[in-house]
């Protein structure tokens, strides 16, 4: 009871007792038998500060968090209600007894492992793939590895990591902290809206420009662009405004957003700017080089430029 109270307050519990070894070439067994108990030690390994926040962030980012720890289930439960980690538990020995289809059945339901030996983290990492999940797996010990290893990402401590922990992972984390995780799944949203902002902007560019000189070929005209301006537009007004829109802010709620399907084109959403834009772009300059070209060839090229 006292032992079920400590842990219930997030403490890992020691247990002590002693024997007065009379012979020294007693064996294991012998020695382990008739002890006198001596009493319970409790001692605390608090999460960090800045965990439940990243964790609450991962969570309305459609990032399910699951907590994997060798602890005794009341400890691992504490923990987790006080990290706002919500599922069920099990422990590894239920855990040996489930077969994978069970254990993929119900493995949403579940957000804390206690009791857990390394090698269970393999058959975690099987059960969400397959249920078609994107996987990140963290460890430090060498039996980590072979999980790490299966996992889509495989996330290593760099701190209390073994050697081969960190050549199984695809990431090495350098501060052991999972707010880093969270830091990084920010990071890399932005990254990859800021390559969709670089590619709408180019391409609907682009696209008109390319439009433009290639019906002006087709209809027999003389080039709406020249090649010195052609150069300026790539060079200029480019080059310059796609590197900005390349270290763009992140966009307010990036966090709030469900993740995208792992097989979605890069290219979804941009519609408009491969198809609507490049077109009433490439409409209005070819009528204004229509309008102008065979009065004054020289100004017609300039209006089309400067409306590219």
């Amino acid at each position: 009871e006292a032992n079920k109270k400590m842990a219930s307050q997030a403490l890992r519990v020691l247990g002590f007792c002693y024997k007065q070894i009379e012979e020294v070439d007693q064996d294991k067994a012998e020695i382990e038998s008739n002890m006198v108990f001596l009493g319970l030690q409790g001692m605390i390994d608090p999460p960090r500060s800045e965990a439940k926040e990243a964790i609450a962030e991962c969570n309305s980012a459609g990032v399910d968090v699951k907590m994997i720890t060798g602890d005794h289930r009341e400890t691992a439960e504490a923990i987790a209600k006080e990290l706002g980690i919500k599922g069920k538990s099990l422990t590894g020995a239920e855990l040996e007894e489930m077969d994978k289809e069970e254990l993929t059945e119900k493995i949403d339901e579940i957000d804390v492992f206690a009791r857990v030996n390394p090698e269970h983290k393999m058959k975690i990492v099987k059960a969400l793939r397959s249920k078609g999940e994107i996987v990140a797996m963290t460890g430090d010990g060498v039996n980590d590895a072979p999980a790490l290893e299966h996992a889509d990402l495989g996330v290593a401590m760099g701190i209390t990591g073994t050697d081969v922990t960190k050549e199984s992972g695809d990431m090495i984390l350098a501060d052991d902290n999972f707010a880093t995780i969270k830091k990084a799944i920010e990071e890399g949203r932005r990254i990859f809206d800021n390559i969709k902002k670089f590619l709408a902007y180019l391409l609907s560019g682009n696209i008109a420009e390319v439009l433009v000189v290639l019906l002006s070929i087709l209809l027999g005209w003389p080039l709406p662009i020249t090649a010195i301006q052609i150069l300026w537009i790539n060079l200029m007004t480019d080059s310059l405004p796609a590197l900005a829109l390349g270290s763009e802010p992140a966009e307010p709620g990036i966090m709030k957003r469900k993740p995208r399907d792992n097989s979605e084109s890069i290219f979804k959403g941009l519609s408009p700017y491969l198809l609507v834009y490049p077109l009433a772009a490439t409409a209005a300059a070819m009528y204004v080089y229509w309008s102008n070209f065979e009065l004054d060839l020289v100004k017609a090229q300039t209006l089309v430029f400067t409306m590219l």
